[in-house]
């Protein structure tokens, strides 16, 4: 059983940085009220961490091929959980949200290098259990975290969505130092540092344009700077990739018709799957009036279906990714559409069913993904490419949440304008959608409580609708690429290891034999 203890300490670890990601969805109004500020500003909370996360990866899983992949995989574990720390501990929204930002600093150097530790310590049909795991913890971790944080909010306090990380982090670190190995990639080269800058403004700047655009409106100064600021940032990333001698993204990967695909579906991936899951829950909390712990647990099915369907992956597989990934993301497709039925008198349980099939294409995907997107490229590049393929789950996750805010937000300000009944339909859609839905009715006069209670409702379910709408579209277009590009082989090809003064075009040609 030794053999798997690296995998427990890299399961361990990733399971904490995912559920991160979304524990924090169904506590917003706890901190919100407690911190005394406002849901929308909060969406900093979930969204400071993703995108720091998303930002950082492609440079730390680069990084880490060049100084130690089990010495960063460790630096983050540690940052992470002084990150925790402090989250915890933060007496208002700033604090908080800057905490956020550093523990996604931590998780990226975790992320970053968590696919090549796996490839490096296991092979053959290992591989493909340790994957499927690995895979499985993913789902668990995503899915189960409105779950957890539901319970403990509710049950114990916010603040607690922070210290639970503190002794399954420190237990990880024990692990990983007496059972993970040291390994290096190709090391002597000049660190890529304007590319991991460039494309952490690109990234930083698309999103915060996106999330303000709504508010700020779509043609101020402000608005087009930032789009701005994200296009150069994105052009100078472009350039500077194709002229450094080691990218922290060899631009050149995307001449294989694979290598693209498998890229495309992990940017959708997690817009399609998990970035509604925060309207989701915040209707159920702001509109229908549930708990925490209700709101969580109306998730849960999708999470024991993720689960279910990584292990059985696991012990009957490997399969072609081609079929796991491009059928996984098809459910995940009809999963997000068959959620898009609501109406002013649905309840949490219209969700269910949706959410079960869509537990069940996440399942199929996420350890699917990861084998394939290693398989690509020869073991000792495989810190850049983890870190690519989780780098484009995370800001598709990030980018998803400030799409589907916008859409969330002006299709309720749609349905109050067509009613007619409500003076300032734009300003009431940005307090409905930042969570204060139970304050605007109240705020009406008695006689028209219930006939305004019934028209926010009936805007909540038309909002969701067309975020699941554009959810379903997503996962259904991804599935269509994986089908028409990703030829790579069940299990991954097999590559034999590269002469040691092998430098990178010698390492894409065997690479490409390899495909």
């Amino acid at each position: 059983m030794r053999k798997w203890w690296p995998l427990a300490a890299i399961c361990m670890g990733t399971f904490m940085l995912l559920l991160d990601v979304t524990i924090v969805t169904v506590a917003l109004p706890a901190m919100a009220a407690d911190l005394g500020t406002t849901l929308s500003d909060l969406e900093w909370v979930v969204d400071t961490y993703a995108l720091a996360l998303a930002s950082l990866l492609l440079g730390v899983g680069s990084r880490a091929d060049r100084i130690g992949r089990r010495k960063v995989y460790l630096v983050g574990l540690i940052v992470f959980t002084a990150a925790s720390v402090v989250c915890a501990l933060a007496p208002n929204a700033g604090v908080l949200i800057g905490a956020r930002a550093v523990q996604g600093m931590g998780a990226a150097g975790m992320f970053g290098t968590t696919i090549a530790l796996l490839g490096m310590h296991y092979s053959g049909r290992d591989r493909g259990v340790a994957f499927a795991v690995w895979g499985a913890t993913n789902s668990v971790a995503a899915a189960a975290g409105p779950v957890v944080g539901g319970i403990l909010t509710q049950y114990l306090d916010w603040r607690w969505i922070f210290f639970v990380n503190l002794p399954v982090c420190l237990g990880a670190v024990v692990m990983t130092l007496r059972s993970v190995r040291e390994a290096k990639g190709r090391g002597g080269r000049r660190p890529d540092v304007l590319g991991t800058v460039t494309f952490t403004v690109a990234s930083g700047a698309l999103t915060f344009g996106l999330i303000r655009a709504h508010s700020e409106g779509w043609s101020t100064p402000f608005t087009l700077g930032l789009f701005t600021t994200a296009a150069v940032a994105l052009a100078l990333f472009l350039v500077v990739e194709t002229r450094h001698e080691d990218p922290v993204l060899d631009l050149s990967l995307f001449r294989r018709p694979s290598f693209t695909g498998i890229m495309l579906s992990a940017l959708f991936l997690q817009g399609a799957a998990f970035a509604y899951l925060l309207y989701e829950s915040l209707w159920m909390q702001s509109v229908l009036g549930y708990e925490p712990v209700e709101a969580g647990l109306y998730i849960l099915p999708m999470c024991a279906s993720a689960f279910l369907v990584s292990a059985l992956a696991g012990r009957f597989g490997p399969w072609p990714p081609r079929s796991t990934i491009g059928g996984g993301l098809a459910l995940i497709a009809l999963g997000a559409g068959m959620q898009a039925t609501l109406d002013a008198g649905s309840s949490g349980s219209s969700l269910v069913a949706g959410l079960v099939v869509s537990g069940l294409g996440v399942g199929l995907v996420t350890p699917s993904l990861s084998a394939a997107a290693l398989a690509t490229v020869p073991p000792e590049r495989g810190g850049m490419v983890g870190g690519a393929v989780n780098t484009f789950r995370q800001l598709g996750f990030a980018l998803g949440i400030a799409v589907f805010g916008v859409i969330f937000q002006s299709r309720i300000e749609g349905v109050l304008r067509a009613d007619g009944g409500v003076p300032d339909p734009h300003g009431a859609a940005v307090a409905l959608s930042g969570g204060q839905a139970r304050s605007f009715v109240l705020g009406r006069p008695e006689d028209e409580r219930a006939e305004m209670a019934r028209l926010v409702r009936e805007a909540f379910a038309s909002g969701l609708n067309a975020v699941l709408v554009v959810a379903a579209a997503l996962g259904a277009v991804a599935s269509l690429v994986v089908f028409a590009t990703v030829r790579v082989p069940a299990g991954g090809p097999e590559r034999r290891k590269p002469d040691a003064d092998a430098g990178p075009r010698g390492e894409d040609a065997r690479a490409d034999a390899a495909l």
